[in-house]
């Protein structure tokens, strides 16, 4: 394969096989257990072969096809489980993998947006991809000045690919609905069609990785690589290693996955109150866990995070990759949210409403009961409720299950709820925060996030008495001195 399959026909044939080989292949189990074989097995079986057929076809479609396998993947949480398992390893690799781009196509792409002489670049590059996305591959190499860095490859014909494929995979979203039982994945599509061009453009994601590195440079918990050299292909970033955040799901310990989960909270509320910007991305994917700073120091023949005994001289770190999708949030996220789940957790029932109403949850022509309304959003905010809440996908499960039911008063109510165009983003990025929340299975002290960053969460009256107490350092709990007089003309 030279290139992105960019005939129309031939793309719009292989997606349009997915939803056309689940339903040949349900008519093949019923054959099965006609001849006798258990449900349970005929069933499982059908469900890894649709699984495979997912990951082949997204996977070497790329563009937008593998955009929507990626963006999926973090909802199986939310299925049941005997849906979501063979569907979890499959969509888990979209995260990190997928069939690559030969040598020679990536060398001319370089010589063609970097220069023929683009090796004098690099004193080390790699020809085989370390990780392969939606609309381009990474390559490892050694810039020039001794950096290890990332070269970000985008895929030849990547933007017709995406605009094609989400055109058709639109047309019929409905079909698609036994991939992921319960979602409505046509507002997925059409969102991720309005972010194409943003995502396309190397120097908007440059702009917006730079912002971010600067701002969290000396961060002790969050790491973002810096960029080296940016064209309008080419993408060259500071290299970062890592245990990446799908293997701390699948196998991580129990710190790792407290720890990831709650910088991965703490990112998501701070990034845009720091920068303006909400990264829009959250899959595993785009996610490392660092091993601590001194650890790094102290062995630095294991930068992956392998180095148990070195992890134990501090706290694991979070890395994060991948800023071709942002939310530009310049005043940060919307005070309505914090001023909202407030007002939700007091039980303000008649404010909540009235909010929901002025900022368009509510259309005009809708009336709802304030504490019917209240009774709906207080579950899905448990974790907002409690010092520190455990995620799973059992709890996933049975939210997704409480609003899915045709015959649950949740569902009903929902369905009466609007969603504003400039929260869209937001929303969706929240909800697959949670989704990975609930793979890892991470305990996380979410309201202590909510509480530093998310504006309107704690009262005005309450932020103006805090702002009037001491100051207090975590290790002595004792109110930092007031710093020494500097006589005139310097010290």
């Amino acid at each position: 394969m030279s290139d992105l399959p960019r005939k129309a026909v031939t793309r719009t044939a292989k997606l349009a096989a997915l939803p056309l080989g689940f339903a040949g292949r349900a008519t093949w189990g019923l054959g099965k257990r006609i001849g006798g074989r258990s449900a349970e097995l005929v069933a499982r079986e059908v469900q890894q072969r649709t699984a495979d057929q997912l990951f082949k076809t997204l996977g070497e479609l790329k563009g937008g096809a593998m955009k929507l396998g990626q963006a999926l993947s973090v909802f199986e949480s939310a299925l049941p489980e005997e849906i979501a398992g063979p569907y979890r390893a499959a969509l888990t690799k979209l995260q990190e993998a997928a069939p690559p781009l030969p040598a020679a196509t990536v060398h001319a792409v370089l010589a063609e947006r970097i220069g023929e002489d683009w090796r004098e670049y690099f004193l080390e590059f790699e020809d085989k991809p370390s990780a392969a996305a939606s609309i381009g591959q990474v390559h490892r190499g050694v810039w020039h000045d001794g950096r290890e860095v990332a070269v970000k490859v985008q895929y030849p014909g990547a933007g017709e690919a995406l605009l094609s494929d989400l055109t058709q995979l639109s047309r019929f979203a409905r079909l698609l609905g036994p991939l992921v039982p319960g979602m409505d994945i046509k507002p997925l599509i059409k969102e991720m069609r309005d972010r194409v061009s943003e995502e396309l453009d190397y120097e908007l994601e440059a702009e917006a990785q730079r912002v971010h590195a600067e701002e969290f440079a000396d961060d002790p918990d969050v790491v973002i690589p810096g960029v080296v050299h940016q064209s309008d292909q080419v993408l060259v970033t500071e290299w970062m290693d890592g245990v990446p955040l799908a293997d701390v799901i699948a196998e991580g310990t129990a710190e790792q996955r407290d720890r990831a989960g709650q910088l991965l909270a703490r990112f998501l509320f701070s990034g845009p109150a720091r920068t303006g910007l909400l990264h829009a991305d959250p899959h595993p994917g785009n996610f490392r866990l660092l091993p601590p700073a001194e650890a790094q120091e102290e062995a630095p023949e294991n930068p992956d995070g392998s180095d148990e005994e070195g992890a134990e001289a501090g706290e694991w770190r979070l890395g994060v990759l991948d800023f071709g999708t942002v939310d530009r949030l310049p005043g940060g996220l919307p005070g309505t949210i914090g001023e909202s789940l407030r007002m939700t957790l007091e039980g303000d029932a008649a404010g909540v409403y009235a909010l929901l109403r002025a900022e368009g949850f509510v259309k005009e022509s809708i009336d709802l009961e304030p504490d019917e309304v209240l009774d709906y959003l207080l579950p899905i905010i448990e974790p907002a409720q409690v010092e520190e809440f455990a995620f799973s996908r059992g709890w996933l499960r049975d939210q997704a299950a409480r609003i899915a039911d045709p015959r649950s008063p949740a569902h009903q109510l929902g369905r009466q709820l609007n969603l504003p165009p400039s929260y869209l983003l937001i929303h969706r990025v929240t909800l697959s925060t949670i989704g990975v929340l609930c793979q890892l299975g991470a305990a996380v002290r979410l309201r202590d996030e909510l509480e530093a960053w998310l504006p309107g969460f704690v009262a005005e009256s309450e932020e103006a008495e805090a702002s009037e107490e001491p100051v207090f350092t975590p290790e002595s709990r004792e109110p930092e001195p007031e710093p020494e007089s500097v006589p005139e003309g310097g010290a």
